[in-house]
């Protein structure tokens, strides 16, 4: 059976990525393919266990350092259990963030070495790399007024300061790019019609589908 396809959501807070996943596996599921639906961190019954423990309590609870740890635990026990199954068996899996995650909010706006979570990446996801990243790009503080009004419990990160969210929208473009191959910037102040819209549209150009 042939392999399915990776595609990963990506952006700062607050930049809807969570309603458009829903939205594509939708228009793709219609087209009779099996998809699945999952985020980090978590995914699995233990990564959403670590989930708890990275998103919740006060933006100083964990250094970036130990957040890269944590986050790639999480990804090791993603991976194996939900991803990696789902692409073996011809599944699509659309992924609500991954690793340019980490490179992002870890990396470039926390500051950890860039070769230690390289390293991590080369040995926690091997060759478990989308096929397709979406990155979505806001003004910061659009993202954070969006966050802020869907204030829960899981706030750590929006409560860091928009310094830190500048680097973290800067390390996104970034990545998209250093890898325009794989990434597609999609602008996220659009209507949410509009973005569901700009999304289908890199779907069907970046990987021949007609969903």
């Amino acid at each position: 059976m042939a392999r399915g396809r990776f595609i990963t959501f990506e952006g700062g807070e607050g930049a809807g990525k969570s309603t458009q996943v829903v939205r594509l596996a939708a228009r793709l599921g219609r087209t009779g393919r099996e998809v699945l639906t999952t985020r980090e961190p978590g995914g699995s019954p233990g990564a959403e266990s670590i989930r708890d423990l990275v998103l919740r309590g006060d933006a100083d609870r964990w250094s970036p350092m130990t957040e890269t740890l944590l986050m790639y635990a999480a990804r090791r026990d993603h991976v194996e259990r939900v991803i990696q199954p789902a692409l073996e068996r011809g599944a699509w899996v659309i992924c609500d963030r991954f690793a340019d995650s980490t490179r992002a909010y870890q990396g470039a706006a926390g500051g950890v070495d860039p070769a230690l979570i390289e390293a991590l990446e080369k040995h926690v996801i091997a060759d478990v790399t989308p096929d397709l990243t979406l990155v979505f790009d806001l003004p910061v503080e659009v993202g954070l007024q969006r966050a802020q009004a869907r204030a829960g419990a899981e706030m750590r990160f929006e409560s860091k300061g928009a310094a830190f969210h500048e680097r973290l929208r800067a390390a996104f473009l970034e990545i998209a790019a250093r890898e325009p191959g794989r990434c597609v910037v999609i602008d996220a102040a659009a209507s949410m019609d509009g973005v569901e819209a700009a999304v289908g549209a890199a779907v069907r150009e970046r990987l021949s589908t007609d969903g």
